[in-house]
């Protein structure tokens, strides 16, 4: 099979296919021909594949030679050597975890790397809506999407998008982070604190809060800020609108509060909107941690005369931190990536006034993976869209082990 298929796709690698696809109407049989055409990504993925393959290929066989190396001398030594039955019980008995991991590690080379690769492949063509498999090829063109998104000029404005939307992005994954995160602590500060009454009650509101998916709070939560929603009409009928119109925070050429239709009102109103869908979640995780600090520390602390805050501060922080620490990492990429509160909040809502970013297809509000979702899903643009993904990929795998080594490093050296 790799011989018969794979091989010639291979061989077609370098130019991704030469053939177009011609449909022709024969008036003999009456019917229509198509050709023996290519199509690049089949061309492209059949190729990655097999480039994939020879790659293990190659690497067992390294193996394979530095195996036969140590079993010649073995038999040199007059050492005892396996039989094959014998390796195999040592795979089910002293390597287990070898076979174990066999099928989930071939998951995971099925499922992300190869993908990856593909992305990575498709960022250096010129595949988009004019030069769509199987009716039209695309081909190889280097750096020249990596240059568009980083220049800028009348026609192409991708380098002013990716500007800024970059920006709102990292500001978003910060904001929607630390909001969350703190204020979960904050909130499981104050129903397990003794002064607080019913805690129990105000968990359990909570929780069923978190009960809700996702996004059906998001949609309902979208109603009701719409511009003709239902806080719109509570706003107007109670004079907030016009105060707001008055200390010239809305436009008095509007008779409502452009919640989600507006760049700056918009962009609150998300976080805000984040913060109650993720404070929950923060709020359970952040009450298994302070349940499990050590009392004697509390106490100590108390009879050396620490008040409320310099206990929070000076003991409960940095433990909450070693415990939660890889989770805020974790929620931190996960933000930069958090398409749902993104989307399901301003798709159909909001519309940008700004041209440049209309031109690349893009909008203020737009997070880097919804500004590639809109390119791949309504515009086919697959080569940007992949471009796109490369650079959020770099920038989650770079934080990610930097944050990591560094906080690995100082859990090493025994302190936050």
């Amino acid at each position: 099979m790799l011989v018969l298929y794979g091989i010639p796709n291979l061989a077609k690698f370098g130019s991704l296919g030469t053939v177009p696809y011609e449909q022709t109407f024969d008036p003999l049989t009456m019917k229509a021909t198509i050709n023996n055409y290519d199509n690049s990504f089949l061309i492209l993925l059949n190729s990655i594949i097999m480039l994939f393959i020879i790659f293990v290929f190659i690497l067992f066989y390294i193996h394979n030679l530095k195996c036969v190396y140590r079993l010649q001398k073995k038999q040199a030594n007059g050492e005892h050597i396996n039989t094959f039955k014998e390796d195999l019980r040592v795979m089910v008995n002293g390597k287990f975890h070898i076979t174990l991991l066999t099928l989930p590690t071939l998951g995971v080379v099925i499922m992300n790397i190869l993908p990856i690769l593909v992305l990575i492949a498709v960022a250096f063509t010129n595949y988009d809506q004019n030069h769509m498999p199987p009716n039209a090829l695309f081909h190889w063109v280097g750096f020249a999407n990596f240059k568009s998104l980083f220049a800028n000029s009348m026609t192409i404005t991708f380098g002013y998008a990716f500007r800024k939307i970059l920006g709102w992005t990292l500001l978003w994954a910060v904001l929607a982070t630390f909001t969350t995160f703190f204020g979960g602590i904050l909130l499981a500060k104050a129903i397990n604190s003794k002064t607080t009454k019913w805690p129990k009650m105000w968990r359990t509101l909570f929780i069923i809060a978190i009960a809700v998916p996702q996004f059906v709070t998001l949609l309902l939560v979208r109603n009701f800020f719409a511009d003709t929603g239902i806080v719109n009409t509570i706003c107007s009928n109670l004079g907030i609108t016009g105060f707001l119109q008055h200390v010239g925070l809305v436009s008095k050429s509007i008779n409502y509060i452009p919640f989600l239709t507006e760049e700056h009102w918009a962009k609150v109103m998300i976080v805000l909107i984040n913060i109650w869908v993720g404070v929950p979640y923060q709020m359970l995780i952040a009450t298994g941690v302070l349940m499990n600090i050590p009392v004697d520390q509390l106490e100590s602390a108390r009879i050396d005369g620490a008040n409320k805050f310099q206990i929070f501060w000076k003991i409960t922080m940095p433990y909450i931190m070693i415990v939660q620490g890889p989770a805020l990492i974790t929620d931190f990429v996960k933000n930069i990536n958090n398409f749902n509160v993104i989307y399901l909040l301003t798709q159909d809502v909001y519309i940008t006034p700004d041209q440049a970013l209309a031109n690349s297809n893009g909008k203020e509000v737009d997070l880097l993976v919804t500004w590639l979702f809109r390119l791949t899903n309504e515009y086919y643009n697959y080569k940007m869209a992949s471009v796109i993904g490369l650079i959020v990929f770099i920038i989650c795998a770079a934080f990610t082990l930097v944050s990591f080594s560094k906080m690995m490093k100082r859990n090493g050296e025994g302190g936050m």
